[in-house]
């Protein structure tokens, strides 16, 4: 786990590039003019050494370019182009080979340069790298290959949004057409070896719970179409740019129908027709990662990474119980002020059923939504002083993933500034999107949350790449949860209702810790978690089992939202005690976002350093 750097002073130090200005053309022409025999021959100027800093600079900026290269997917949804036409076999074990050694060889290179007199971001980003490599190379004893397909990760979805127009592929020239069409032509292989891999887990004992599985039959369902025409790849066609000449329209056309038809369809039928005759069959019937070989290990493994902690799974579990307990106290304080009569039980299904909390149609919750960004951002200067260049933007999440997507999501912007961040807001089953949950979310996902650190961190140019794309779930998403808490701040959370909104939402955090550590390490069953969520929240029972399918496919992850808050939460209540009036909201949000996502051990370092360097420089009060 990551080192605890102690008081480190956490100074930005972008490379500087010196540039050497050509001489003057009249002196050129003066030297010139010379005798060739009398000029004195002059001995090139010895290279200057690179410091330790400058080496490992340089070796980021390398290795990041150079893992845009082996991850082209990675490259296009940061905006760089180089790669649009290229769909590595990324499941395969030549692939994983290549990335271990790859891994390996970077991890090398980097320590051999050594920490010894690196001071500051430096040091951070040293620190950062090697551990972020070692924790890769530990994590491959896991075989989560074997497992590549579920409702939440899947590369079948993945395709479709890539190939839909409206993710991150760009379709704007010509060029961006034929890219496509040759990335588009390296689907099967990559399908056909998510089978294999398939194979080879129901061999191990290494497969998915059944009802992920079953949720990935109709999202298949929802792209298998007869006609290119009728499928989503077919957008871009449709909506090709009219200046394109009539002979390359046609073209295209032609070359886009055949490899919808006799590539991509047969590719998705092969996938979905595996699945349903032979995959199913052989899932199994428990949900949690325990169940599976080595899986108390794996399940530990994912727990430090999403957390950044050394916390244990059954001390997690804790937290979360006490957590649970300490919100279902203010939500009591809500029923009291609205004067509710009954338990709260009644309360959560009053907030569930009352026609109320529901939104018209459709437009009615997307105008909302985009009503709020001008509310919000009102009282932003009174709250933060960085804030990002970016723009963004609020859609409806697309139809063929919304039944298994969550309520809201954000894709940050891209680094050449052609799409900007955006919002996803899930439209699916209208009636239990509520009123007095969207004011949170949008604070959560869009504005102060996750667009305001993940386009910032994206923009912080003195940081080397890996940490401007690259993250810490823990904080990501921590500083997304911290970013309800201010809600009052900026004008939100006005009727008692909306406040609750939030803490459902704390709670449904809180509520993640328990039942992701009671699935994976306790043996809890799926209706366990499914009941727990019904029982303490006001959630519906679509949501609970999405949500609980969720955590059975991506064990870990969902305990990141709720340690990255408390930690967040407890260094404001740290700095406000030890600075008292001094305190500068402004500056205490500046402090923790400028670095971008650290972990969080990392974040509370620099925080106690920001905290002494503000005491340092207060007046002192007059003696005598």
């Amino acid at each position: 786990m990551p080192m605890s750097p102690n008081r480190l002073r956490w100074l930005a130090l972008p490379v500087a590039l010196v540039l050497l200005a050509p001489a003057p053309a009249d002196a050129a022409k003066k030297k010139a003019k010379r005798p060739a025999a009398s000029a004195p021959a002059k001995a090139k100027p010895a290279k200057k050494a690179e410091t330790r800093p400058e080496q490992l600079q340089r070796l980021y900026a390398e290795y990041w370019d150079a893992s845009l290269k082996l991850n082209p997917l990675q490259a296009t949804f940061q905006g760089d182009p180089r790669w649009n036409d290229q769909l590595p076999n990324y499941l395969s074990a030549d692939f994983r080979k290549q990335s271990h050694d790859f891994t390996a060889q970077w991890l090398a290179k980097v320590e051999a340069v050594g920490e010894e007199g690196l001071q500051g971001q430096d040091l951070l980003s040293y620190r950062i790298f090697v551990r972020n490599a070692r924790d890769a190379l530990e994590g491959e004893r896991f075989p989560g290959w074997m497992q590549p397909v579920n409702q939440f990760n899947n590369p079948a979805t993945l395709v479709a949004m890539l190939g839909s127009g409206s993710s991150a592929q760009p379709f704007r020239t010509v060029k961006d057409y034929d890219n496509w069409l040759k990335r588009g032509a390296q689907v099967p292989a990559l399908f056909e070896q998510a089978i294999a891999n398939m194979e080879q887990g129901m061999a191990a004992g290494v497969v998915q719970p059944r009802p992920l599985m079953e949720k990935v039959l109709p999202q298949l369902d929802a792209l298998i179409k007869p006609t290119a025409e009728e499928t989503l790849f077919w957008n871009p066609i449709r909506t090709m740019p009219a200046e394109f000449p009539e002979a390359e329209r046609a073209r295209l056309a032609a070359e886009y129908k055949q490899l919808i038809e006799q590539r991509l369809m047969p590719s998705y039928r092969r996938l979905r027709g595996f699945i349903a005759t032979r995959y199913l069959p052989a899932t199994r019937s428990s949900a949690g990662l325990a169940a599976l070989p080595d899986g108390a290990a794996w399940y530990a493994y994912n727990a430090r990474q999403s957390t950044t902690t050394d916390l244990a799974p059954e001390r997690i579990h804790q937290i979360g119980l006490d957590e649970v307990e300490r919100i279902h106290g203010e939500i009591r304080k809500v029923m009291k002020q609205v004067k509710f009569r009954g338990n709260m039980q009644k309360f959560f299904r009053f907030m569930q059923q009352d026609k109320r909390f529901q939104f018209a149609d459709e437009e009615a919750l997307l105008a909302y939504y985009r009503g709020l960004e001008s509310k919000v951002m009102a009282r932003v200067p009174q709250q933060f002083s960085l804030l990002p260049r970016a723009g963004f933007e609020i859609r409806p999440v697309e139809p063929y993933r919304a039944q298994s997507a969550a309520g809201g999501s954000y894709m940050r912007p891209s680094e050449d500034g052609s799409r900007p961040g955006v919002f996803y807001v899930n439209t699916y089953d209208l009636p239990s999107r509520k009123t007095w949950d969207a004011e949170d979310l949008f604070l959560h996902e869009a504005i102060p949350g996750h667009h305001f650190q993940l386009a910032l961190q994206q923009e912080l140019g003195g940081l080397p790449a890996f940490r401007r794309f690259g993250g810490e779930t823990a904080f990501t998403e921590g500083w997304g949860l911290y970013a309800e808490s201010v809600g009052r701040d900026l004008g939100l959370y006005e009727d008692p209702y909306s406040y609750f909104g939030y803490l459902q939402n704390e709670l449904w955090r809180a509520i993640r810790l328990v039942v992701d550590t009671g699935l994976h390490s306790k043996g809890w069953t799926r209706q366990q978690v499914i009941d727990y969520m019904l029982e303490n929240s006001a959630t519906s029972q679509v949501e609970a089992v999405s949500e609980t399918e969720r955590y059975m496919a991506i064990p870990g992850q969902a305990l990141a939202y709720k340690m990255g808050e408390l930690k967040i939460m407890e260094l404001r209540r740290k700095a406000q005690a030890a600075l008292g009036p001094r305190f500068d909201v402004r500056a205490f949000h500046a402090e923790v976002l400028k670095d971008g996502s650290v972990p969080l051990d990392v974040l509370e370092a620099k925080v106690d350093a920001w905290i002494a360097d503000q005491q340092a420089a207060a007046p002192q009060a007059p003696t005598g």
